[in-house]
């Protein structure tokens, strides 16, 4: 007889008391019951069962058969509903939450695209600098920049995030156009108000060298774009994420500074919570964004 049978058979008998209880529920005979049983018995060469009137009382070996049984066909059951959603197209709601630059500059293009080749699919984003209790507030998926905490999420690395420095071509004119790390004392830096270290900027050259610079300025703000705005305005120099950057660099309406040099490139991981039976879509998520931005 099949094996699987068998312990799915014996599974019942064990949950439901009787042989007839089991028959009742396979809708087989006892004599069938009663013939999985036999047949596993005589295989292991063990008694599993101690049979009464009444009920039947399960032996040391028959526990533990028992809890065996139920992991192998949980398993079982687990392969087949897998194979079977790997073949069911994505569909359903996606809820994301990103950093606010990566996420307006980078993830949404990227979420159009996944959103054209994927119909039955929509996305909820949330754009929010901190990563709160993702899984609490409903989030399948997020991206995290910066180091990780032991938080229980499976966290599958990206492409690091870069930083670099820029300024418009007006502001260079007037002020110049710095040479080394060093010169950029004698300028006007415009400050992020979130960093930890708000006055200072620690940069990695060309040779993996660092130069920790105590920077000036009148402007801060507590977002990349407004930054961004007031680079383009003549305010000073800007180190910003160079996807954030990007446009206007091509366009003329930035310069780089110090080309050689950047910030500390910060680890960036798509997170999300283990799950041993993933839905389509959210493998389909997945696959997109690590393909896309790994």
């Amino acid at each position: 007889m099949d094996k699987l049978a068998g312990m799915a058979m014996f599974v019942r008998v064990v949950e439901h008391g009787s042989f007839a209880a089991a028959a009742d529920v396979s809708q087989v005979s006892a004599t069938m019951v009663a013939k999985h049983i036999r047949t596993i018995e005589q295989r292991l060469g063990a008694r599993l069962l101690h049979r009464t009137t009444r009920r039947h009382q399960v032996t040391e070996v028959g526990k533990l058969y028992y809890e065996r049984c139920k992991t192998v066909l949980a398993e079982v059951e687990l392969a087949e509903q897998s194979a079977f959603e790997l073949q069911s197209a994505p569909r359903g709601r996606l809820r994301l939450v990103a950093p606010v630059s990566f996420g307006t500059q980078s993830l949404v293009p990227a979420l159009v695209e996944y959103l054209h080749q994927n119909l039955d699919v929509s996305v909820d984003l949330a754009l929010d600098n901190n990563l709160h209790d993702m899984i609490g507030e409903g989030y399948e998926l997020g991206i995290h920049i910066g180091d990780l905490t032991n938080s229980g999420l499976v966290a599958r690395p990206l492409k690091p995030y870069r930083r670099i420095l820029a300024a418009s071509p007006n502001y260079l004119d007037r002020c110049g156009r710095p040479q080394v790390p060093e010169d950029l004392l004698n300028h006007v830096c415009l400050g992020h108000s979130y960093w930890r270290l708000q006055g200072r900027w620690h940069l990695v050259g060309p040779e993996g060298e660092v130069r920790e610079i105590a920077i000036k300025g009148r402007f801060t703000a507590n977002q990349g774009g407004a930054l961004r705005v007031a680079a383009l305005h003549g305010a000073g120099i800007v180190l910003q994420p160079e996807l954030l950057l990007a446009a206007d660099l091509d366009a003329g309406r930035l310069e780089l500074v110090l080309p050689e040099w950047s910030y500390k490139p910060t680890p960036m991981h798509l997170v999300y919570a283990p799950d041993r039976r993933p839905t389509a879509m959210l493998r389909s998520a997945i696959d997109f964004l690590v393909a896309r931005f790994g």
